[in-house]
């Protein structure tokens, strides 16, 4: 099969090459899911799983990517809950070889199913996107209706989930990010906008929750415009600063069937909308993640036509 690798962390991107693999085996609870698009984020070649095993073994050339949209092919031994030819999508093991192949191997509970009014380059965007938002919103940060939330990035793959689930829950949303970000933090539903580069972070004033995706000085930063009670969600690492009388929570995405259901539902009907900055082909994954210029929203791969 047709797969992206990656040999050598210290070069990024600009180490990916397309070469022949083998086809992944299925093993016991996995399926293997001919794959039809994927999702990649750049910074996962910074991860320590993309180049070693669970157990901190070398296990290069590795596939990157870890989200998918496809086609389930083949169950292994014990696996439950999906069939062969079920259009699934979900996020994969960060350990093993990923996505940006025709084939992957995946534990069936990463998994969810896709409606068949969904198109795969629209499921391969939500996994890591959608998941992050949902579970930085609700199950760490405890969004209530009337809250104020501070979005950075809300132009972004997360943020603009992030700002976007926000609104529906009751939120009253502010997104932050670059000036030629503003109108589209804007038209994914933030109410007001604040340019990193030309506006003090501070006028905010207090706000009940921070979904922090960038750390560094913007997070420390963060932490001091949040009111009593409130929290600080990153994903950025762990906080170096918290919020007084608050809650600094850092964490890493995981897979959840159900969450995929609510959040693929939530497309479905309109009320969820996905940032695509580019799609490319298998063939020219290599030059798609290596761009000339800046791309705004995320870069999908349609592995087959």
């Amino acid at each position: 099969m047709k797969a992206v690798v990656v040999t050598d962390q210290a070069v990024g991107t600009a180490g990916m090459t397309l070469v022949e693999r083998p086809e992944p085996n299925a093993a016991g609870n996995d399926v293997v899911v001919q794959v039809h698009a994927s999702g990649f984020t750049p910074g996962e070649l910074t991860w320590p799983g993309t180049w070693t095993d669970r157990l901190g073994r070398d296990r290069t050339p590795s596939i990157p990517g870890h989200e998918l949209a496809g086609v389930v092919s083949a169950l292994g031994y014990g696996t439950t809950g999906l069939s062969v030819g079920q259009r699934v999508f979900g996020l994969t093991d960060w350990t093993r070889d990923g996505t940006l192949a025709e084939y992957v191997a995946v534990e069936a509970r990463n998994l969810a199913p896709l409606p068949g009014d969904v198109d795969f380059t629209v499921g391969a965007s939500l996994p890591i996107s959608g998941l992050t938002a949902w579970q930085g919103l609700f199950v760490h940060g405890r969004i209530q209706v009337g809250q104020s939330v501070l979005v950075h990035g809300a132009a972004g793959g997360v943020g603009s989930m992030v700002t976007q689930l926000a609104r529906e829950a009751g939120a009253y949303v502010i997104g932050t990010g670059r000036a030629a970000d503003r109108q589209t933090a804007l038209d994914f539903g933030a109410q007001e906008f604040v340019d990193l580069e030309n506006d003090a972070l501070e006028d905010v004033g207090g706000v009940d929750l921070v979904f922090d995706v960038i750390g560094g000085d913007i997070g420390k930063r963060s932490a001091g415009v949040i009111r009593a009670g409130g929290t600080l969600v990153t994903i950025a690492g762990p906080a170096e600063a918290r919020p007084a009388n608050g809650r600094a929570i850092d964490f890493v995405v995981e897979a959840d069937r159900a969450q995929l259901g609510e959040i693929v539902r939530r497309v479905r009907d309109g009320r969820l909308l996905t940032n695509i900055g580019n799609v490319a082909t298998l063939d020219d994954a290599v030059a798609a993640f290596n761009p000339t210029e800046r791309i705004k929203g995320k870069t999908i791969i349609r592995v087959r036509p």
